[in-house]
């Protein structure tokens, strides 16, 4: 913005030099003959004249206000510039981007749940886009009492209604309360249409509501962690298992806490199955040294067992069983069932 004296025409334009402003006002005594109006990318220009809105210019580029802005404002086209005369008038710059702010819930949402009767506190954050829609309602509402308007005021104002709706999306149609993150489109749709509902008020319009996370208690998130692992190994053997080498990972450490019931057990669980395996390896190992050993143990039995009863009869003694019936001898030199001589 260039400020001169009256003698000498003047710039009307703002020179962003900030990204959260919504619209900025420029204000002079009066524009002078040969002034020009400067219109950036991003930005349109509003004629105002007693509190009135005289032309909206969306056009970038640079312009001779009194030969191609004058002559399209309804109540000054007729107007003629002096040397020393000028016409009073203010010109808001609104910037026509969409914002992106981050929002996050200033205290805990209390949402009752069937198994909690005091209901869960939960919190939760993300981001809303915006931007000026209905200019005429804005001047009436803000930019008539005001010379500049910041993102962090229209914050302000989304944050301050969005406990309430984010309670009635969030509780509307039984959302499963310990699962919100699955149904987060939905809740950041239904809550996008009621905001941009209630902020349309001030002439700005809600483009679009993003919930990133919902923050649930301490207490809660080490119980969603715990059911999800062990949904996601699957069965109770595998669980050990992961609970075995976790307990092994955290025993490694100097001062470890062995006292810990968890890990004890893991830790005599995970010794059997070592010592079990040991005495697998071991068995296998002895059976095959002991396979020669026995076998030949075995060779000299079974080659006595198979002597026929009279192995013996040639060498001076007499056989333990008769030959022709089999009955015992007990050492003497005839059979004592069928008289055989021995």
């Amino acid at each position: 913005m260039g400020l001169f004296s009256n003698q000498f025409s003047n710039v009307v334009e703002w020179q962003e030099s900030r990204d959260d402003i919504m619209f900025w006002k420029w204000k002079n005594d009066e524009i002078k003959k040969g002034s020009k109006l400067i219109i950036r990318k991003g930005q349109d220009a509003i004629f105002m004249y007693n509190g009135k809105v005289e032309g909206i210019f969306q056009d970038e580029g640079s312009f001779d206000i009194e030969s191609q802005i004058i002559p399209f404002l309804s109540t000054l086209k007729g107007i003629k510039f002096g040397f020393n005369s000028g016409v009073r008038c203010e010109v808001l710059f609104i910037n026509t981007k969409e914002f992106t702010v981050s929002w996050g819930t200033k205290n805990p949402i209390s949402i009752q749940t069937a198994s909690l009767q005091a209901g869960m506190p939960i919190r939760a954050f993300g981001k809303f886009t915006c931007k000026l829609g209905d200019y005429d309602t804005f001047i009436d509402k803000i930019a008539g009492v005001k010379d500049q308007y910041t993102i962090d005021e229209i914050k302000e104002r989304v944050v301050s209604v969005l406990n309430p709706l984010l309670m009635k999306w969030i509780t509307k149609e039984g959302k499963d309360m310990f699962n919100l993150q699955a149904n987060a489109i939905e809740i950041g749709n239904g809550i996008k249409e009621d905001l941009d509902m209630e902020i349309s008020k001030i002439g700005i319009n809600i483009t679009g509501f993003y919930i990133e996370n919902f923050n649930y208690p301490e207490q809660i998130r080490k119980m969603q962690e715990k059911v999800a692992s062990q949904s996601m190994i699957g069965d109770v053997g595998k669980y050990t298992q992961v609970a075995m080498a976790d307990s092994i990972e955290k025993g490694s450490g100097a001062g470890a806490n062995m006292s810990n019931m968890a890990g004890t057990m893991a830790g005599m669980q995970m010794g059997m199955m070592m010592g079990q395996q040991m005495m697998n390896q071991m068995g296998g190992m002895m059976g095959q040294q002991m396979q020669p050993q026995m076998g030949q143990q075995m060779q000299p039995q079974m080659g006595q067992q198979m002597q026929p009863a009279n192995a013996g009869a040639g060498n001076g003694t007499a056989p333990k069983f008769c030959p022709n019936c089999g009955n015992p001898t007990n050492g003497a030199k005839f059979c004592s069932n069928c008289g055989q001589q021995l």
